[in-house]
């Protein structure tokens, strides 16, 4: 026979799932008809919950991207795309939204999933973004960036060394691993002053390419379960390298050598007597700024050497790949170039084209733009948040503190702007007025306050190696299309079907 006490018992969790499902009714109906976004046009499903997007995210491995463009479709220019997000299509608005007038946060959201708050990139905070910039501004500057060119270029003449060697032995070279090792060592080198060489390896740290052509799925997972990236994040290095596959080794050995040199580098940064043979690097910087103490401290210094290096590997390296591939698969853009560079050779002083008279070629130039249009650094939305004002588009109000952003690969994909929009096509960017207008909405390293700090650093890399490259090889890739370089991930940067494969025969270039 039952007591009082069982009998209560037997009421609990029936009372409790009532409650539970009168909330999330309650929940829905908030966010359907009474949230300040509800107005605003797009999936019922995705304006209750994030769900829909962990979908696309996570099952469907970084399609959301796709998936907000045939919602632009369907609902128009400006869509709701979570319970608490906007993203707008219309070119026009770009310059509104990314701009350096006004404070503008980022989504913290989004940012959180890379487990690296102490990152300039990471900073969803106007005024703590703008502080940790500062210091860092000059370094990664054009000027600055030209004056290094010779750092550059001795990771050029490595590359081209490694590339001869397989002229004489015939053998196919992965030119997709030597041209991600390339921009790791020119980024790490420039920023931190170290080289791990990855150019010496004879597969080129190949397991390391394959790696980050697929991190974002770890971004992407925390997003939705927040305290996957953390986890991640604190497993212990030693433990991981004896226990992963070789690109998860390669990553994780990177990352123990990187906290090993970050924590020389302060060291050398706060000595009373530094070493002055010693180049510069951000972490010297940091130090030597007006920054207050909590800001340069390890955990935040190692946030910003890590993020600011790391965003110059896979970034620069798929829009290489996707330019190459479609410079040496076409004989009329190779033999323009060539032409170009010839008569630039020909009026320098030396058999090196120095860096200022390359940006002033047109068809080289045009040809980076259009490798950049395909490629640009990321291929996920921006969002941006004013957090003072209401934002306005068109006839709608934006609520201040609403996250809205756009996708910079969209944009650069819309037929109204690039007719046959994945044709690559130079020619398209060789008018000088054409270039100017398109230049308001060509925003590879993005705009405004949150442009990318290495944006220069990126287009030496890219005009350097490709001048060199076109003057020296030619390249036959076998069983490859331009297709498998369109982006068709979501990885935060390009995700492609190729996943950083590029594998080529190669011969001494042939100049007629």
């Amino acid at each position: 026979m039952f007591s009082d006490t069982h009998f209560k018992d037997l009421l609990v969790w029936p009372n409790l799932l009532v409650i539970f499902v009168l909330w999330l009714a309650s929940l829905v109906f908030y966010r359907v008809f009474l949230h300040p976004l509800a107005n605003f046009p797009g999936p019922k499903l995705a304006a209750v919950t994030r769900y829909y997007e962990a979908y696309f995210d996570v099952i469907q491995n970084g399609q959301y991207t796709f998936k907000i463009a045939e919602m632009h479709k369907k609902y128009g220019p400006i869509v709701r795309i979570s319970p608490y997000e906007l993203h707008v299509i219309d070119p026009a608005f770009f310059e509104k939204l990314y701009r350096q007038e006004g404070r503008w946060n980022k989504y913290a959201w989004s940012l959180d999933a890379f487990s690296g708050k102490g990152a300039m990139i990471c900073s969803t905070d106007h005024d703590i973004h703008k502080t940790r910039r500062q210091p860092l501004n000059s370094f990664l500057s054009k000027a600055k960036v030209a004056s290094q060119q010779v750092l550059i270029r001795q990771n050029v003449e490595k590359l081209c060394d490694r590339i001869t060697l397989f002229i004489d032995s015939g053998d196919t070279i992965i030119l997709g691993a030597a041209t991600s090792a390339f921009a790791r060592d020119v980024a790490t080198e420039y920023i931190i002053g170290r080289n791990y060489n990855s150019l010496d390896l004879e597969d080129f740290n190949v397991g390391m390419t394959v790696l980050l052509q697929g991190s974002g799925r770890i971004w992407r997972i925390t997003k939705h379960i927040t305290w996957f990236g953390p986890t991640m994040k604190s497993m212990p290095v030693d433990w991981v390298i004896k226990v992963a596959d070789a690109g998860m080794k390669a990553f994780f050995a990177y990352l123990k050598e990187t906290t090993k040199d970050t924590k020389e580098l302060l060291a050398q940064a706060t000595s009373s007597t530094p070493d002055q043979k010693h180049q510069r690097t951000i972490v010297n910087e940091i130090m030597n700024s007006n920054l207050p103490p909590v800001e340069k401290s390890f955990d935040r210094v190692f946030d910003e050497v890590v993020t600011v290096t790391g965003a110059g590997f896979e970034t620069i390296a798929n829009a290489l790949r996707l330019i190459f591939y479609h410079v040496f698969s076409n004989d009329e853009i190779l033999r323009t170039l060539r032409v170009e560079l010839r008569s630039a050779t020909k009026r320098s002083s030396s058999d090196e084209i120095d860096l200022k008279t390359l940006e002033q070629l047109p068809y080289l130039t045009s040809v980076i733009m259009e490798g950049l249009r395909l490629s640009p650094a990321i291929a996920t939305r921006s969002a941006r948040i004013a957090p003072d004002r209401e934002l306005i588009y068109g006839r709608w109000r934006i609520p201040a503190g609403t996250p809205v952003g756009m996708t910079t690969l969209l944009m650069h994909t819309d037929e109204k702007l690039y007719p046959d929009p994945m044709c690559f096509n130079p020619e398209r960017w060789m008018d000088f007025d054409d270039r100017k207008k398109a230049e308001k909405t060509f925003a590879p390293f993005t705009k405004g306050t949150r442009i990318c700090i290495g944006m220069h650093l990126a287009w030496a890399e890219i005009y350097l190696v490709l001048s060199t490259l076109v003057q020296r090889f030619d390249f036959d890739f076998k069983d490859v299309s331009g297709k498998d370089f369109e982006c068709n991930s979501d990885q935060f940067i390009i995700g492609t079907p190729s996943n950083g494969v590029l594998n080529a025969t190669v011969t001494s270039a042939e100049i007629s």
